[in-house]
C-alpha cells in the first residue's frame, strides 16, 4: 500500500466515523426522544411518571441508553457512572446492565478499530486526560489486573482505559474480553444503585444521583493522589516481573534444548567435546558468540550442571518465549550497558553455588570473528574468583550467520569445553591478565577455521541473501546501501557490480576473497571518512520502539523522529509516547550500538530499550560500525 492510498483510507474511515457519530446525535435529539429524556430527569417526577415516560419511548428507550453507553466510551470526557445509575432507575438491574454492557462493548470495539487505523496519533487525545503512567504499565506482567483496577476508578473514563488496552498489541478477542470484564464491577455497582433507589422512592434516587456526582467531583479533585498510588503499584509490579533469576525446570530445559538440538542436526554436523566432565561449582562458563544457536551447543554440554544463562532483556518481552526462557534458569540483561540488577543476579547465582553461563561479547558476530568484551566483565570475573571454563565454538557462524536466512545444510560445528582458570588462578591474576587469558581462549576466526576444513561445503540456494545488511559500501562505485542480493548473487543498484558467492562463501567478481575482507575494507573506508571530517555525524529519520512488556511482540511503536550519532554521542529528537522529546546518550555510555542485520539499531537505557528502525534498514550495520569507530 502506498503512503497516499493509506492516507485516503484513513480519511474515509474518519469521515465515516464522523457521519455515524452525527447520525447518532441526531437520533438522540429527534422526535420524542429528547422530551422524554428531559421528563425522566425532572426532579419532581414520580416513579409512575418515569415508567410512563420510558413506556412512551418504547424500544427507543433501550436504543438511546445503548447509544449513550457507547458514546461515553468514545468521548473520554463523559463519565459513565451517572448514565449507569439512570439505566438502573429506568430498566432495573438486569436489563439496565445488559443495555449498558452492550453499548460499552460496541464502544470498546470502535476504540480498538480507531487505534488500528490511526495508531498513536490518538495518544494525545486519550492519554492527556489522566496522570497515569501508561508506558510503565505496558511493561507490567499484571497488565490484565491493572486494566481492571483502572475500570474501578471513577476518575478514569472508560475510553481512556480502552485506548490503553488497545496499545498493548493484544489480539481483539483478548482485548474484548479484558475490557468487557473490567467494566462489569463498576457497572454492577452503578446500575445496582439505580435499581435500589427505584425500589424505594424518587427522592432517594435523586439523592443517590447527587452523591455519585459529588463522589466523582471529589475523585477528580484528588485524582493526583489516587494515580500516585496506582502508579506506585504499577511500578512495583513491573520491577517484580521478568527480572529475577529464572526458576530452573530440568524437564523444560532438557526437552526444549534437545528438540532444538535435534532440529539443528537434521542439517548440520555437530561435534561436541567435553574435556572436563562435570563442572566444579560455583563457576563461570564463558562462550564465544558467532551464532544464535550457541546457547544450544554450549547448553548441550553443560546441561547436567543446570547452568543459568544471561539473555538479552529484549527476548523476555514475548510472553511465551519469556515463560520458556525463565524455566531454563536464565535471567535478563540490558546488553552493553550498566545493569545493576543483572549484576546482583549474577552474584546470586555464584553465591548459591551454581553455574553462571554467559556470552561475554554480548552480541552476535557480524562477520564470524571475535568482537571484544567490555572491561567490566573482567572486573566482575576477578571479584567472583571462581573457576572459569570456556566453550570455544567454530563453524556456528558459517552454519547460521547473523545476516542469513536459516541453517545451511552441509555445515560443520565444533564446540570444546575446557577449564581455563582455577579459583586460585583467578584470585592471583589482575583484571588485565584475566583479559589477555580469556580473549586468547575465546578468540576465533571462522574464515581461518574454514580453510582448515576443505570438506565443508554449504548447500543453500539463497546463500548470498541478506549480505546487503552487513556489506554497506559498493567496492566498485563507492556508493553506500546500494547493494542487493538474490540467491548467490550480489549486485549494486548504482553500477554494474556483479559478485557470485560459492558454496564455501568464496567471492568472485570482486577483489575480496571473503565476506570478512569486504567488511574490514568498508570499516576502514568509514574510518577515513570520520578522520577527515572533524564535524562528522551520521543522521537518519527513524521509527522509535520500546520494550512491549509482554505479549506477542518484543517491542511497541513509540513514535517517529531523527537519530544523530557524532563524537559527542547519540541523540534522538522526535516523538516518544505522544510527547516531543530529545534523548541524549553521551559517548561515555556507548560501548557499541547493537544492531539487527536489516532490522534496527538499539541501545539500552536501564531496563528500557531505544529500538530504532531507520528509513533504509540496510544502514543498520553502518550505525554499529560508526559507534565502534567513534569509541576509538
Amino acid at each position: 500500500m502506498t503512503a497516499s492510498s493509506g492516507k485516503k483510507k484513513k480519511l474515509f474511515a474518519l469521515l465515516g466515523f464522523i457521519l455515524v457519530f452525527i447520525g447518532l446525535i441526531i437520533f438522540l435529539f429527534s422526535g420524542e426522544n429528547f422530551n422524554v429524556l428531559k421528563e425522566i430527569f425532572r426532579a419532581d417526577a414520580t416513579k409512575q411518571e418515569v415508567q410512563e415516560s420510558i413506556g412512551k419511548l418504547g424500544i427507543r428507550a433501550y436504543i438511546v441508553v445503548f447509544i449513550l453507553s457507547m458514546l461515553q466510551v468514545i468521548l473520554t470526557f463523559v463519565p459513565a457512572e451517572p448514565l449507569h445509575v439512570i439505566a438502573g432507575i429506568s430498566f432495573g438491574l438486569w436489563k439496565g446492565m445488559a443495555v449498558c454492557l452492550a453499548g460499552i462493548a460496541v464502544g470498546n470495539t470502535i476504540i480498538y478499530i480507531l487505534y488500528k487505523i490511526f495508531g498513536t496519533k490518538l495518544t494525545d487525545y486519550f492519554a492527556s486526560n489522566v496522570d497515569f503512567d501508561f508506558e510503565r504499565a505496558k511493561k507490567s506482567n499484571k497488565i490484565a489486573l491493572i486494566v481492571i483496577i483502572l475500570y474501578c476508578l471513577p476518575a478514569i473514563p472508560y475510553g481512556i482505559i480502552c485506548f490503553f488496552a488497545a496499545t498493548l498489541g493484544m489480539s481483539f478477542p483478548k482485548y474484548f474480553l479484558i475490557t468487557a470484564i473490567g467494566s462489569i464491577p463498576s457497572l454492577v455497582l452503578d446500575v445496582g444503585l439505580g435499581h435500589i433507589t427505584m425500589s424505594t422512592s424518587w427522592a432517594v434516587s435523586i439523592a443517590v444521583f447527587i452523591v455519585i456526582i459529588v463522589l466523582l467531583i471529589l475523585m477528580y479533585r484528588y485524582k493526583a493522589k489516587i494515580f500516585e498510588k496506582v502508579n506506585a503499584y504499577v511500578k512495583k509490579s513491573q520491577e517484580k516481573a521478568k527480572n529475577k533469576v529464572g526458576h530452573y525446570n530440568p524437564f523444560v530445559f532438557n526437552v526444549a534444548g534437545n528438540l532444538i538440538y535435534w532440529n539443528i542436526k537434521r542439517k548440520v554436523k555437530v561435534k561436541l567435546k567435553n574435556n572436563v566432565g562435570r563442572l566444579q561449582k560455583p563457576c563461570i562458563v564463558l562462550c564465544n558468540h558467532g551464532s544464535f544457536y550457541d546457547f544450544i551447543y554450549s547448553g548441550k554440554m553443560i546441561m547436567k550442571d543446570k547452568p543459568h544463562y544471561i539473555v538479552a532483556r529484549l527476548y523476555f518481552q514475548n510472553k511465551k518465549l519469556a515463560w520458556l526462557i525463565d524455566r531454563t534458569g536464565a535471567f535478563p540483561k540490558s546488553l552493553l550497558s550498566t545493569d545493576v540488577e543483572n549484576s546482583k543476579n549474577c552474584m546470586k547465582v555464584i553465591a548459591g553455588g551454581e553455574v553462571l553461563a554467559m556470552m561475554p561479547e554480548a552480541r552476535l558476530s557480524t562477520v564470524g570473528k571475535f568482537e571484544g568484551i567490555q572491561e567490566a566483565t573482567y572486573k566482575f570475573v576477578k571479584k567472583m574468583s571462581v573457576p572459569i571454563y570456556t566453550i570455544k565454538i567454530n563453524g556456528a557462524y558459517l552454519a547460521n550467520p547473523k545476516w542469513g536466512n536459516g541453517l545451511r545444510k552441509g555445515a560443520n560445528v565444533e564446540a570444546e569445553l575446557n577449564l581455563l582458570l582455577s579459583a586460585e588462578n583467578v584470585a592471583e591474576m589482575s583484571p588485565e591478565e584475566l583479559k589477555t587469558k580469556i580473549e586468547t581462549a575465546l578468540d576465533y576466526n571462522e574464515w581461518e577455521w574454514l580453510e582448515k576444513h576443505p570438506e565443508v561445503r554449504f548447500k543453500h540456494k539463497t546463500i548470498a541473501e541478506g549480505l546487503e545488511n552487513i556489506l554497506c559500501i559498493c567496492p566498485k562505485c563507492g556508493k553506500k546501501h546500494s547493494l542487493k542480493t538474490s540467491k548467490n548473487q550480489i549486485t549494486c543498484e548504482a553500477c554494474d557490480l556483479n559478485v557470485s558467492v560459492d558454496d564455501r562463501y568464496g567471492l568472485s567478481g570482486v577483489q575480496f576473497k571473503t565476506i570478512a575482507e569486504w567488511y574490514d575494507w568498508q570499516t576502514n573506508e568509514i574510518r577515513k571518512e570520520i578522520k577527515n571530517n572533524k564535524n562528522y555525524a551520521l543522521s537518519d529519520k527513524v521509527e522509535l520502539r520500546h520494550l512491549s512488556g509482554g505479549g506477542k511482540r518484543l517491542t511497541n511503536f513509540a513514535g517517529n523522529g531523527t537519530c544523530t550519532l557524532d563524537k559527542n554521542g547519540l541523540t534522538y529528537k522526535g516523538i516518544d509516547g505522544g510527547e516531543e522529546v530529545e534523548k541524549f546518550f553521551p559517548q561515555e555510555v556507548i560501548y557499541r550500538l547493537l544492531f539487527g542485520a536489516g532490522e534496527n539499531f538499539e541501545i539500552y537505557d536501564g531496563k528500557e530499550i531505544y529500538y530504532f528502525v531507520p528509513t533504509d534498514k540496510r544502514s543498520c550495520v553502518e550505525w554499529y560500525i560508526v559507534s565502534g569507530l567513534l569509541k576509538e
